[in-house]
């Protein structure tokens, strides 16, 4: 997610890091490539233009050339200058109860999977919420968020006899009321493009549900397309927020940081994969220090509080102090690890590693990893003592790997045990030899 953006402000900036004195020569040059930046990702022009003139008008400014470090100082009006253009102050939902939410949108948007998302998110949230299934018009779309309900253990209604998208959703709201649900969700149809059918037929259901939140769901990599429909959405139903999906197929962008400043509608949410819980809050100030390459330490302290076993992790953080580390162990933090989402994802959020990029070979790499310790027993994951040739071959076999590949990780598991027990025992110098050694083999596989 924006990673080319990021590339190229960071190209911008970095010269104007290290300037002692800013001139208009300087400045002048460091913002037409912030500009070009802008635009590459696929932000309006307007937005690029105006942007760069409110940067230009307060880095001119006597603070800032007064400044000791007036290259730091330009990054942070840019920094500010993003989460205006993002859209600063609140995001949150209505606070009205029950909560009654309306999503509309294209046809391939991702509507349908963000109401399961939103739904598991409302959830973890302390609300009841009930899935309300409005699109009467693409086949099996009512089956779909039925089976997405009974993945996230939400309650669902749907009708496949009423033909009338107003009733159901007069229906709905009674079905809700009868299963104490406090938040009810109305997927309702799409079009492969904005159509009067498609605008009127939502235009006539939100009278009758009469939702405190009307939300765009809108493809992110659509570019300027995305600003375009959620511009004409606005104009027919008065949208109070946007769900921006498919984030994390798009490097640019543009969608993100042009959708505010021409609709005036606030971003409330966005998806960043696949995986139910790859669907956050959208916070500004965060998403504009991952943008210049800062990094989101709040959202990983959040990820990592929402998704690892707080008692796995006091027993594992046990263990590393004991150094009584095995194999099983090492499966059981692979997986924890995996549930906070991709390893490109997690390192997007590390200050300074945006534009790390984790290629197929490291995701294969870990997977081989898995199945090699999963091959084992239990027994052998407690000891790897026990395993000998013929075991090796066996495990091999099992993985669909080669032997090779065994012993690799077990020589590089022994080695992180030695780590350890150094650790333990306050051997600084035979520990900081012994990393080097596992650095110039490539590390624990899945790391």
């Amino acid at each position: 997610m924006f990673e080319s953006l990021t590339e190229r402000l960071g190209q911008a900036l970095r010269n104007l890091r290290g300037v002692g004195r800013l001139t208009e020569e300087n400045m002048s040059e460091a913002l037409k490539e912030v500009r070009a930046a802008l635009l590459a990702a696929d932000v309006h022009f307007r937005v690029a233009r105006e942007f760069v003139e409110r940067v230009q008008t307060q880095a001119m400014g006597q603070d800032v050339l007064k400044s000791v470090t007036p290259g730091q100082q330009i990054v942070k009006i840019i920094h500010d200058e993003l989460v205006k253009l993002l859209g600063e102050g609140a995001t949150e939902l209505n606070a009205a109860r029950p909560l009654k939410i309306l999503l509309v949108g294209l046809h391939g948007s991702g509507k349908t999977t963000s109401a399961a998302k939103l739904g598991r998110l409302l959830q973890k949230r302390g609300y009841r919420p009930l899935l309300a299934a409005c699109d009467l018009q693409r086949p099996a779309a009512i089956d779909q968020l039925e089976i997405l309900a009974k993945q996230e253990s939400l309650a669902f209604y749907g009708d496949r006899a009423i033909k009338d998208v107003s009733a159901v959703g007069d229906a709905a709201l009674a079905a809700a009321q009868t299963a104490g649900a406090d938040a009810i969700l109305f997927d309702t149809a799409g079009r492969l493009q904005i159509d009067h059918d498609l605008v009127e037929e939502v235009k006539r259901l939100r009278p009758r549900v009469q939702p405190a939140e009307v939300l765009l769901v809108a493809d992110g990599a659509l570019g300027q397309e995305a600003v375009n429909v959620a511009r004409t959405f606005h104009e027919a139903l008065q949208l109070t927020g946007l769900v921006l999906t498919k984030l994390d197929g798009d490097a640019r962008g543009g969608a993100a940081l042009s959708i505010k400043a021409v609709t005036g509608v606030p971003i409330k949410f966005i998806g960043t994969g696949e995986k139910a819980g790859d669907f956050d809050t959208f916070y500004p100030d965060r998403l504009a220090s991952r943008i210049l390459g800062m990094g989101d330490v709040v959202s990983l302290v959040e990820k990592a509080q929402e998704t690892l076993d707080q008692k796995q992790a006091e027993q594992m953080a046990e263990k590393f102090r004991k150094a009584d580390f095995n194999l099983e162990d090492f499966l059981a933090q692979m997986n924890q690890v995996k549930k906070m989402g991709s390893m490109e994802s997690i390192l997007g959020m590390m200050p300074g590693m945006s534009g790390v990029k984790v290629d197929d070979k490291a995701d294969r790499q870990m997977a081989r990893t898995e199945a090699i310790i999963r091959a084992m027993t239990p027994q052998e994951r407690r000891n790897p003592a026990l395993l000998n040739g013929s075991r090796r071959m066996r495990i091999a076999k099992g993985a669909g790997v080669k032997v090779v590949d065994v012993n690799q990780l077990l020589k590089q598991f022994q080695q992180m045990q030695k780590v350890m027990k150094m650790m333990k025992g306050g051997g600084g110098k035979k520990l900081m030899r012994q990393m080097e050694a596992m650095r110039g083999q490539g590390g624990m596989p899945g790391f």
